[in-house]
């Protein structure tokens, strides 16, 4: 109760036998008493609704803007004795990231953008997505999206295409889509059949439409740590997002990164030195990647085989990211399949200090940087950026 309300309820006991004083003071301490009330209640309901998590801001995924500045005189070198996290008794359980619920959140402030926008102007941005022959996984891949879609308000276009179809009839379907002025993003479904050029296909995509972040200009200008790209890869997005949500610390930070793919390993390390992390890229030609990956205090796995990482891999204490969504037979899955992770989830909970799931962890949040790539193209478009 505020000041001017006790103040009131005083004088209303000091008048208590002062006659009609009394319901007149009653009345209007029971007034500044409902006032509080509500004033409190709206806040409590403002406060809740700010909590919930948006998206980070470009700027802040990018990292912040810091020079390469030596000064060894005020650098310690004095050996530091091994941490207590490293020792063997350390018995804890890890912390879950639970990436449905942080993507979750940030649909949810999406799809408050995308109403605004379709009272405001009129339209709603739209995503069409290439997909090519019958992968399962790619499929699934495309149903969340298409799905991701729905729930935001986002329209969603899609041009299925046979496994043995030309690259030309693949670049006809994206041309028509970069010229469709009701499409704000475009995506081909990766991978595609063997047989195709990837690059000349991925090429033909405009680059104000590229959301998958994967034209030479975007991870030309990712890797330059004075410009910024139109758009950065949505899985790298999604592993920085994580870590940030989370509250852990990137900068001076030793990060392993398992897999140097153009769709999330190139990228996320790129990211990772925006933010001032110490990165080592591990692949298949590495040469003892587990004692790497053993000294990172951060774990990023998108090699793409399951199981990979095991518990005696990871630093007690480490920050476990598995990116991996690998098909593995399950005849009592609705579709014959389940997908795991490059991280062996069973060995690495009992080492790591948080992990993510797999299904629930990466992919969620994979798809809720998609949406947001779509709408800050459709804003750009409407003249509605920051």
């Amino acid at each position: 109760m505020g000041g001017a309300a006790v103040a009131v309820l005083a004088a209303a006991t000091a008048r208590r036998k002062s006659g009609p004083f009394v319901s007149l003071f009653s009345r209007a301490a029971r007034r500044l008493h409902d006032a509080a009330e509500t004033a409190a209640a709206e806040e409590d309901k403002a406060g809740t609704q700010s909590r919930r998590r948006r998206r980070s801001s470009s700027s802040l995924l990018l990292g912040p803007d810091f020079l390469d500045t030596w000064d060894p005189i005020s650098r310690d070198t004095t050996p530091q004795a091994p941490p207590r996290c490293a020792q063997a008794d350390y018995d804890r359980t890890a912390t879950i990231i639970d990436g449905k619920s942080i993507a979750e959140d940030i649909r949810f402030h999406i799809a408050e953008e995308v109403c605004q926008m379709k009272r405001s102007v009129g339209h709603v941005p739209g995503l069409a997505v290439v997909l090519v022959g019958d992968r399962r996984d790619s499929e699934s891949y495309v149903r969340y999206k298409v799905k991701g879609c729905e729930e935001v308000g986002i329209k969603s276009l899609l041009a299925k295409l046979p496994g043995n179809c030309s690259e030309d009839e693949v670049m006809d379907s994206v041309s028509r889509f970069n010229e469709d002025p009701s499409v704000h993003g475009i995506l081909v479904q990766l991978p595609l059949p063997e047989f195709m050029d990837e690059e000349r296909i991925l090429s033909t995509i405009s680059l104000e439409k590229d959301v998958d972040g994967f034209h030479p200009l975007n991870v030309g200008n990712l890797a330059l740590r004075s410009r910024n790209p139109l758009f950065v890869p949505c899985a790298a997005k999604a592993c920085i997002e994580l870590l940030l949500q989370s509250g852990i610390e990137l900068m001076g930070k030793h990060v392993a990164v398992i897999g140097r793919s153009k769709v999330v390993g190139l990228p996320t390390s790129l990211l990772l030195q925006r933010h001032h992390a110490t990165v080592s890229v591990i692949h298949a030609f590495t040469t003892n990647p587990e004692a790497i990956t053993r000294e990172s205090d951060i774990v990023i796995s998108a090699a793409g085989v399951a199981n990979l990482v095991r518990g005696s891999w990871l630093k007690q204490g480490a920050v476990v990211i598995d990116v991996g969504t690998n098909p593995i037979e399950d005849p009592t899955s609705d579709y014959g399949y389940r997908l795991t992770g490059d991280v062996c989830f069973e060995e690495a909970v009992n080492v790591a200090s948080a992990i993510t799931p797999v299904p629930g962890g990466v992919g969620p949040v994979t798809i809720a940087m998609l949406l947001g790539n779509t709408l800050d193209s459709a804003k750009r478009v409407y003249g509605q950026s920051d």
